[in-house]
Parts: structure tokens; sequence; C-alpha cells
């Protein structure tokens, strides 16, 4: 990329993919930037010379959390979900901004411009509203641009059914432990909708309304109660403010939405006003034929999270049915890539590797990818108004993604090989050389440019490693979440939640 004096600036590319499988590539293109925004797409001017680059949109993530640490790092591989969410505290609260700084830094190296913070991890030793301003904060600093949604919820902390009755199913040793930790305290409903209020407020007085969009945050209905859905939906009627939830995400979710919602639990986000364009689904991945149909109806958008739901034993998304259905679906990474690397590219290829269709037949296109990949998350992350991206077209946001084609097109053997062809068959997050975020180089030869990402990340490790010592002296969590992830094997199981309350 050359700057000159004047601020303008350009990129010269050996193949652009200005809107991947609806326009063809385009061979030796130079992309002139201004104030953010593309300005111009020419034929370049001469040859090109060093390494050869290939250019594309930036990529969104429609459903994160903004976790730093993994699953297996933390001991949780090959647990479901049920089993799998007490092993998130099994690390205690860190500083937010290490935490946010690191975990963005991740994603936008591996080309996301747009990422959903469904913030349910609270790091705690501060006011919430200060906490959140960490967040932002790092995201300006990496170059990301976030939805955060504040976390909403007033029941069923350990299952999918009151706290009593789960812990009467566990072993007595840990059923203390387990309660001071996970029951839920809750919290009314006009106190949830204050907070999302304030962190709004801050954003705006703070000026990080540029790249943080503030939503409700309703973790999921199982989690929360029809008063607080209800007054989250007229809340959003009323401030245009989106929201961000979890449904249908497991087998058990499945079966608690049937016995608690026998009428439907799509019908009945439905029938209370919460189920519109201002609202991003994630995972839907045992959600019915008619129950997709009502959300692509009322125009939702549904975040499928692939990694997430194969690492968690959820199942496979009925993908080829959204879109059949005409849903608008986004990609989620939940933190949970397949390799544990937040590699965007490598999501969006698992995706189509499993969606596209079996022997003749096309489900989904390379084009129905790319609108996943790309042009849906950013309206789950910062709203309507983000309808734009996902294209690199002039007067479109300057989020640019560029690869090193050589690397790439390590064995070439013919001059008209389609360059999405080879990102669909081997691209992935180690051939990501730039990204550029609203004009702002981000990430430039493969590091982070707005912030020290090594020195963070062994910041980090260091005080998380010696508040674990501190911990396991005095018995440590960890220990009673592995013996409650065996005892809630059962209760789920064989069944035994069925005879929990709604």
């Amino acid at each position: 990329m050359t700057t000159p004096a004047t601020g303008a600036a350009f990129l010269d590319c050996d193949w652009l993919l200005a809107d991947p499988g609806a326009e063809p590539a385009r061979r030796d293109v130079r992309v002139g930037l201004a104030e953010g925004r593309v300005a111009s797409i020419e034929a370049r001017p001469g040859a090109g010379s060093g390494r050869r680059r290939l250019a594309l949109p930036a990529l969104a993530n429609a459903h994160d959390h903004a976790r730093t640490f993994r699953s297996a790092t933390l001991g949780a591989f090959n647990q479901p979900l049920e089993s799998w969410l007490p092993f998130l505290a099994v690390v205690p609260g860190m500083d937010p901004y290490l935490c946010a700084a690191t975990s963005f830094a991740r994603s936008v190296r591996n080309g996301v411009a747009h990422l959903m913070v469904h913030y349910t991890r609270v790091q705690g030793g501060m006011p919430y509203v200060d906490e959140a301003r960490a967040v932002a904060r790092a995201a300006r600093d990496v170059g990301v641009r976030i939805g955060f949604a504040v976390a909403m919820r007033d029941r069923n902390g350990i299952a999918y059914c009151d706290d009593a009755t789960v812990l009467s199913a566990v072993r007595p040793g840990i059923r203390d432990a387990v309660a001071k930790r996970l029951a839920v305290q809750p919290v009314a409903p006009a106190q949830q909708l204050a907070l999302v209020d304030e962190v709004a407020a801050m954003v705006q007085d703070d000026g990080w309304g540029d790249h943080v969009a503030v939503q409700y945050g309703p973790t999921a209905v199982q989690w929360c109660s029809t008063p607080l859905l209800e007054a989250i939906a007229r809340a959003s009627a009323d401030t245009g403010r989106p929201v961000h939830m979890h449904l249908l995400e497991t087998r058990y979710q499945r079966q608690w939405a049937d016995r608690v919602h026998p009428d439907g639990i799509v019908k009945f986000l439905d029938s209370i006003g919460l189920l519109s364009p201002r609202l991003t689904l994630a995972h839907c991945a045992w959600a019915r034929p008619d129950e997709l149909a009502l959300i692509a109806e009322r125009g939702a958008t549904i975040a499928v999270n692939t990694s997430s739901n194969l690492g968690l034993k959820s199942g496979i998304a009925p993908l080829p049915g959204m879109l059949a259905q005409g849903c608008r679906v986004a990609m989620g990474l939940d933190g949970m890539a397949f390799d544990e690397d937040d590699d965007a590219l490598r999501e969006a290829r698992l995706a189509y590797a499993l969606h596209r269709g079996w022997g003749f037949d096309t489900t989904m296109t390379p084009g129905q990818l790319w609108g996943f990949a790309s042009r849906n998350g950013p309206r789950s992350v910062s709203g309507a108004a983000a309808l734009s991206n996902g294209r690199i077209a002039p007067g479109a946001p300057a989020d640019i993604v560029l690869l090193d084609w050589d690397a790439l097109d390590d064995d070439a053997l013919f001059a008209d090989t389609d360059p999405l062809a080879l990102l669909l068959a081997r691209g992935n997050g180690t051939h990501i050389v730039d990204v550029i975020v609203g004009g702002r180089t981000v990430v430039e030869a493969g590091r982070v440019t707005g912030i020290d990402e090594a020195a963070l990340r062994a910041e980090l490790l260091a005080r998380t490693r010696a508040a674990l010592a501190a911990d396991a002296a005095h018995g440590g969590w960890r220990t009673t979440v592995a013996a409650l992830a065996q005892d809630l094997a059962p209760f789920y199981r064989d069944g035994r939640m069925g005879g929990c309350c709604g």
C-alpha cells in the first residue's frame, strides 16, 4: 500500500475479489482509498513488483464473546455445551483491557473487521460501565468494530431449570461451591435495562460510537424470564437498539423448548415482539423448517457457528434449509474456531464444505457463502446501517484483507486459475498479510499495529498463572467443575431435567 503526502492511499493488487461469488476476479487493479472509504477501482498502471497480493472484502464474526483462553487450555475439550459452560469460570477475573485486546487481536489478524461481543464473561473488579469502557478502548486500539451486547439473565444459573433442582442432583460435597459460583442472582428487568442505557451513554459520551454499537444481550430463553424478554422487546422497539441472543443451540435446549413452549419457542418470541430485523439469533442448530420460515419472514438474522457446534457436540445447523427459507445468515466463530485460533477464513471454508451440497446438488453457492462470511455479519454487529459492507466498491467502507498470493498459489501451472476457487480450497489466516478497517491499516505484515500483542499476551498469562496458583492453594475451582460436569451428564442424558419447571 502506498500513502502519498496528500493523505490519500491506494492498494496495488494482482487479483481483486471485490464481491466474491457475485463478480469475477479482476487482475492487476489499483484500489484508491480516501476518508476511510473506497474511492476508486482502476487498472493498475504498469507491472507489479514484489510478492503478489490478493485483495478481498474483510470478514465479519457475527457471534462471539471476546474470550481470551481457549477451551482445551481450560480442560474443557470434548465437553458438550451443558457441562462446558462451568469451565469458563476456571480462569479468575483479569484486567478487562488485557483480555479484550488479546482476543480482538487474534480476530483482526485473521481478517475480521466486524466482531460481535456478547459479553457473558464479566471480569469484575470494577464497575460494569468501566469494564465496558476498557473493552471499547481495546477495540479502538486494535482497530476492530464491535457490537457490545450486555448479557442479561434472571433464572436457571446452572442448567435449564431452577437451581435448587439441579443442586439436588449433584454430589453433596460440591453443592455449596456450585451454588456460590453459579446460582443465579435475579436482577429486576428495569435494572438490567438501565445498565444497557448506562453503557450506551458512556459509549456516546466517550466518543466510542464509531466502532462500538451497544445491544441488548439476553442470554437465551431458558435463562431469561418472560417478563425480562418482554421488557427487552419493548425497549428495543422504543430505542431501535439491536438484540443478540442464543437459540436452540443443543438438543437439550430443543427438548426444554418443546416442553415449556409447546406452541413453539419461535412463535413465543414473535408473540412478545422480539422477532424483528433488530434481532440476531445465535446457532439455531435445532430449529425446524416452520421456525426458520417465521424467522425469515420477520427479517431476523441467524448467526451460524459451525466449529463451535462441532466442538461442543451440539450438531450441524440446517444452513441449507435456512437459505432455502430465505433467512439472512451470518458467520459466527463463538470463540471456538476449528483449531481454536479464530481463523475466520478456515471457518468459512469449513461451513462451505459442510453445506455446499452432495454430488451434483448445490445447496450453498460461493455467493451465498460470502454473504454468510462477510456481507450479513456487519448488520448483526453494527446495526442496519452497516448493510453496505462486504464488498469492495466505490463509496463502500475500506474494509479490505490482503493475502499473499505467492504463498496461496505456490504450485501454479495455469494462468487462468480462478482465485476464488483457490481461496476456498486452501485459504487460511496464515496467508493474510495486511488488514485495513475503515481505511486504517490495523494489521501490517501479519502484526497488529495498534498494540503490542505479544507483550499484552505475556502479561495476561503471567497474571493468570499467578492467580490460578493462589486459587489452587485454597482447593481450586477446577476440581469442582470437573465433578459438576460428571454429575450433569446423567441429569441431561437420562431426562432428569424433564421434571424441572420452566
